[in-house]
């Protein structure tokens, strides 16, 4: 049996997140799978490198199975991509070894959030970007989100439904830009908690919107009570960028520069 990854690049906005669920179809999960079990001419389960919530897109989803099928690297990415509907799309495939796991193996996951920050926006752009109306204060929200930085207790930042054994998580990096009406919001750490990076653009958008004191995001990182953050942002303007691995798996890095939709 011979073990392949894969890169996975979707439109989330008409699925219920990644993971299959016993109630709907309608997962990314569930239509990979499919469509490489018909390749393969057997069943195939893959595991991935962190689920998406519903709605949320990727540029970059790795994944790993393991399959007695012997098909040319060609098959299996267009062959699969046939079978895939057009929001879904392997970007590439490689055969590595059995001691690589697409989720444990990650040593960093990014995460970029595309805000348009005016009163209306294109319908070209609908579930592509999270619309703000309220004007942002960039200065503040990148000075709030200095605190959020290393190796932390996010339980402020954690859904109720997250099955996490531990709230600690490194955030290694934050960038936080403008460029004409477009705010880019871009997050890299070891791992997320559930919603995590939702509730923490929510609650930054927050600090923007009011111009708050950028110390209270210690205190309420210090809370440890998820009443502190803010609401939960919409998912629309969620990208999963992709993961990092370790150099010895010789995998492609993330395409963290690529732009997502032009600056408008």
């Amino acid at each position: 049996m011979k073990r392949f990854a894969a890169s996975i690049e979707y439109y989330g906005t008409n699925y219920s997140g990644w993971q299959k669920q016993k109630q709907t179809l309608d997962t990314v999960q569930e239509k990979v799978e499919n469509a490489l079990s018909s390749i393969a001419n057997e069943e195939i389960k893959v595991i991935c490198s962190g689920r998406t919530d519903a709605g949320v897109h990727a540029i970059s989803q790795v994944i790993h199975f393991d399959t007695n099928a012997k098909r040319f690297k060609k098959s299996w990415v267009e062959g699969t991509n046939s079978l895939l509907p057009n929001d879904i799309s392997i970007n590439w495939i490689k055969s590595v070894d059995n001691t690589f796991n697409a989720r444990f193996s990650a040593v960093n996951r990014t995460y970029k959030y595309i805000v348009f920050n005016k009163t209306s926006c294109s319908i070209i752009h609908s579930n592509r970007v999270t619309l703000v109306k309220e004007k942002l204060d960039i200065d503040t929200m990148v000075k709030a989100s200095r605190f959020l930085l290393g190796e932390k207790d996010f339980s402020s930042f954690r859904a109720s439904g997250c099955q996490s054994k531990t709230p600690m998580r490194n955030v290694k990096e934050i960038k936080i830009t403008k460029k004409k009406n477009t705010i880019t919001f871009e997050i890299s750490a070891n791992a997320f908690l559930f919603n995590m990076v939702r509730i923490i653009m929510g609650t930054l958008i927050n600090f923007g919107v009011n111009n708050l004191d950028p110390m209270l995001m210690k205190e309420i990182l210090d809370s440890k009570d998820r009443k502190e953050a803010s609401k939960t942002l919409d998912s629309s303007g969620l990208y999963f960028i992709g993961p990092e691995y370790p150099e010895v798996f010789k995998l492609p890095r993330p395409p963290i520069k690529r732009q997502i939709v032009p600056y408008i």
